[in-house]
């Protein structure tokens, strides 16, 4: 990514990516089609409450990559495969060492965290099922997130969409057999979803050790290297604490959600996972700009990365200005796809109806936050996101619902999408996420065996 046309770079990063989120959220759609369909309402707020739940649980290891994707980029930019080797093995120590306290103590908090949400009875059991299964296979699907981390450091975006490609079909096989053929309900979308994240890693595993032997990886070698391990979360951990904080903001957001009714809940799902899919090509082109400022300021070519935020800004404003003239007059026929409620479309349709005119700001601020990552600035960001997504999102959406009702209360995802555009643009303007350098100018190297 250091050399030749920024916006061919980006492009070609982001369009594996993208088909790749799109087929990860196609199963998870398939889970809300399969059970919205042939379970019932119940069933599909379960789903849809589970998630954030789960994001909460995986934040910290997606921080981790975050911040492996970063210091992997700029050792590589810089033509250091020894340090990269170092980082692939430092990461994998630490995931091993965490993994199964990290799980254990996410099965302990899922009867408080149900009850805090203040989940409807008549969803209930199937929340807490779906979470149990979905929170003891948190393994595979955090070990995913690493492997893709690690490869996208590296620029290969490619072998990340093979992946998912693989998790996808097998999701989707296993919704089909075991809800509709089996009639598992709930259980068999958890059961579905474990085993093909669980799979997926593991295949990673392998093609990355078969392709790339130089930074082979060895799960349980030990090896660990402090001061990369400092660097990798330096930036990683205020993403990952950022990701954690937005999970819980969005449960504080589904608290008061769930206080409409199961329909409402349910619509308020639905509408967010069209959300979820209108952003996806924002989200790998954020992704691309992180390792693609990773590399170029690890070969110290600050031009390169310039150019490459202005292609982000510009590919972000057009594509969510595409995505508000589908979602806001067809929102209603959308929803419908995923259950023949009338109150649920009508919710999942004030939802989009509220959100999308202020899609353009959230959008920008997501790929100037990631470029800035990049460069090593992870601190604001997080900052910038905790005070605009949950400082005033969260009681936003509270005031409005408790003054105006349920159909003005997402109003408050702009309110908070507002402040959030100001600060990061003033940011990325005064040039401070300049200052952190190269890490691949690091003199000293402690590792511990």
């Amino acid at each position: 990514m250091t050399v030749g046309s920024p916006a061919g770079h980006i492009l070609a990063f982001s369009l594996p990516l993208l088909l790749g989120s799109f087929l990860q959220q196609l199963y998870n759609m398939v889970d809300s089609w399969v059970v919205g369909n042939y379970v019932g309402e119940a069933a599909l707020a379960a789903v849809g409450i589970g998630f954030p739940v789960l994001f909460m649980f995986t934040s910290l290891f997606m921080g981790l990559s975050t911040g492996g994707t970063v210091v992997i980029a700029q050792f590589y930019g810089a033509g250091k495969m020894d340090r990269v080797r170092d980082a692939v093995d430092t990461i994998y120590t630490t995931f091993t060492r965490m993994a199964v306290p990290v799980t254990a103590g996410a099965l302990v908090l899922v009867r408080p965290i149900l009850f805090l949400l203040r989940v409807d009875s008549d969803c209930y059991h199937e929340a807490w099922v779906y979470l149990m299964i979905v929170c003891a296979g948190l393994i595979g699907t955090i070990g995913y997130n690493l492997n893709a981390g690690i490869l996208n450091g590296l620029g290969n975006s490619r072998t990340t969409l093979l992946f998912l490609s693989i998790a996808a079909v097998m999701n989707i096989v296993l919704d089909l057999v075991l809800v509709l053929w089996c009639g598992w309900g709930v259980m068999g979308v958890a059961v579905g979803t474990i085993v093909s994240q669980a799979f997926s890693w593991l295949f990673g595993i392998f093609y990355i050790n078969r392709h790339y032997p130089e930074i082979a990886i060895h799960p349980f070698c030990g090896r660990f290297d402090r001061m990369l391990f400092k660097e990798i979360m330096t930036i990683g951990l205020p993403a990952g604490v950022q990701m954690s904080l937005v999970a819980i903001g969005t449960m504080i957001v589904t608290s008061k959600v769930d206080t409409f009714g199961k329909e409402f809940t349910a619509g308020f799902n639905v509408g967010n996972k069209l959300d979820t899919m209108a952003f996806l090509p924002m989200q790998s082109v954020a992704s691309a700009i992180t390792a693609f400022v990773g590399q170029n300021v690890g070969a110290k070519k600050l031009d390169r990365v310039r150019k490459g935020v202005q292609v982000t800004v510009i590919m972000a404003v057009v594509w969510c200005g595409i995505m508000a003239l589908i979602l806001i007059p067809f929102s209603a026929p959308l929803v419908g796809l995923f259950s023949p409620n009338a109150q649920v479309i009508a919710a999942g349709s004030v939802y989009l109806k509220c959100i999308m005119p202020f899609y353009v700001l959230f959008a920008v601020m997501f790929c100037l936050n990631n470029a800035m990552r990049g460069a090593g600035d992870s601190m604001f960001p997080m900052v910038c996101v905790v005070l605009s997504l949950i400082g005033l999102r969260v009681p936003a959406v509270y005031v409005l619902a408790n003054r105006f009702g349920s159909d003005m209360m997402f109003y408050g995802y702009g309110i908070g999408w507002i402040l959030g555009f100001i600060l990061v643009v003033a940011h990325y303007f005064s040039g401070r996420w300049k200052r952190y350098g190269s890490l691949a100018e690091e003199k000293t190297v402690e590792k511990v065996e």
